[in-house]
């Protein structure tokens, strides 16, 4: 085998590189490789542990992170990963502790673990937290746009869409090619009823570095009102071009099965939501196969009302994960309801995810008339 004479940094670097990609089960394979031969590398088993994170094996990136820790109690990485760990599992206090304990040792300016730490508090819907863990790298790295962008997006998601635009506003001045939060910046504008100004921030990302297919669909509907152009315009050819692009990106062989199931449910376009302006462009609105609305409600958190998929999309929305496809969205929550509650909860399709999570007692559920 080539890899066998691999030192511990190598394995590291190349399962980083596996990770970036997106490549989770080949960086798993590469460290799991790695600690085989290498039992004492702390930088392998936090590794690990990520990896494991990201395929949303609580239990296994725990014991992971715990091996870190046992060969280096102080290794920061490796006290992040488990604090996001214990977020996950819902054992709040004893994440947000070590967290803590990390910014207290000097690490309140450094970027990569502050960002990590707040990202991880907002997923888990804790947004004045995760505000004020943004805010302090901000004021501690000014020269850090993504920071200040994610404190804009912690202020909407406390409410304060002022604030919030003023944030994202102030983080685009020192970097203007942050296309995430230009297209976030758009949505507000959008959500708001300026168009025109959401049309300027969504005409200033480049078809090819935006990944979000909604504000795709919002820059052609904008310039149909705003500008007067037709659908078959030609100038919106690179945008279309790069809406079936991220089509074809989503329509890889493990989403074939979901996708048959989802199309139930969604039209053709696969819109995240729409309203009564987008009903023109894209051919009527979607109503559920039996003509059902329901309502969902959560303790804290508002109702949501709607078709069963698009009650599912709000949710998703409202729980940070935006990019994630319903599909995902569901699975990613029975998982999680599973380790927390010990519940299951089907997620095959929106229907039975809604009633399932009512029974378990994890909403209040209304079909309505």
């Amino acid at each position: 085998m080539p890899h066998r004479f691999w030192s511990s940094e190598e394995y590291d670097d190349r399962a980083h590189d596996l990770y970036n990609n997106g490549d989770f089960d080949g960086a798993l394979e590469t460290l799991k490789e790695g600690v085989a031969l290498y039992p004492n590398s702390v930088d392998l088993y936090v590794g690990l542990g990520y990896a494991r994170l990201a395929r949303e094996e609580f239990a296994w990136a725990r014991r992971a992170f715990e091996r870190a820790l046992v060969l280096d109690a102080t290794h920061e990485d490796g006290m992040v990963g488990m604090g996001e760990v214990l977020l996950r599992m819902g054992h709040i206090e004893e994440g947000l502790k070590l967290f803590r304990h990390v910014e207290s040792q000097g690490f309140d300016d450094d970027v990569e673990l502050m960002l990590t730490m707040g990202r991880a508090l907002y997923r888990e819907g804790l947004f004045p937290q995760a505000r004020n863990v943004f805010a302090r790298l901000a004021a501690a790295r000014p020269d850090c746009a993504e920071a200040t962008a994610c404190v804009g997006y912690t202020l909407h998601r406390l409410g304060d869409e002022v604030a919030a635009a003023r944030q994202i506003r102030r983080a685009l001045r020192v970097a203007p090619d942050l296309y995430e939060a230009r297209v976030y910046l758009g949505h507000l504008l959008y959500d708001r009823g300026d168009g025109p100004a959401a049309l300027r921030e969504y005409e200033r990302v480049p078809p090819g570095e935006n990944w979000d297919i909604l504000s795709l669909y919002r820059l052609m509907e904008l310039k149909h009102k705003v500008r007067g152009w037709s659908q078959d315009h030609p100038s919106l050819a690179p945008w279309n071009a790069r809406i079936e692009e991220l089509q074809r990106f989503e329509d890889d062989p493990v989403e074939r099965v979901l996708a048959e199931v989802e199309a139930r449910f969604h039209d053709e376009d696969s819109l995240w939501h729409t309203d009564d302006s987008q009903l023109e462009l894209f051919g009527g609105g979607r109503t559920s196969a039996d003509g059902s609305e329901v309502e969902v409600r959560l303790p804290g958190r508002g109702q949501f009302r709607g078709s069963w998929q698009d009650v599912v999309r709000a949710l998703r929305d409202d729980s940070g994960f935006q990019h994630d496809r319903p599909g995902e969205f569901m699975r990613r929550m029975a998982e999680r309801w599973h380790e927390q509650f010990g519940v299951d909860v089907p997620s095959t399709d929106p229907e039975a995810f809604l009633k399932g999570a009512a029974r378990a007692g994890l909403l209040d559920l209304q079909i309505l008339e």
